[in-house]
């Protein structure tokens, strides 16, 4: 498997025309207390962070922080550790 297409986009604070473009407040949400635990992506997500702060570490990668105000697109194929620092709630789609 390739490597290079697992990689975490984050793109902070985008303007809100670019959230709107997107769709982004038509998604579903999802809140989460701090915790950790493995996830693994069978699709693109792509999600928007109302609240939170979260590092993510894809296996066999260096950690990914992210957290309120960022864009973020996680890779289908992709397993990873999430550790939620301060509770989340994101918007969020599958594709």
């Amino acid at each position: 498997m390739n490597k290079t297409n697992l990689t975490i986009t984050v793109e902070s604070n985008p303007d809100q025309a670019r959230l709107e473009s997107l769709g982004v407040f038509s998604w579903p949400t999802w809140s989460k207390e701090a915790s950790e635990f493995p996830w693994s992506y069978d699709a693109q997500e792509t999600c928007y962070f109302l609240e939170g702060d979260v590092v993510v570490t894809p296996e066999g990668g260096e950690p990914v922080k992210m957290g309120k105000g960022d864009l973020v697109i996680f890779p289908a194929g992709m397993s990873c550790t999430w550790e939620i620092l301060a509770d989340v709630n994101k918007h969020y789609q599958f594709s």
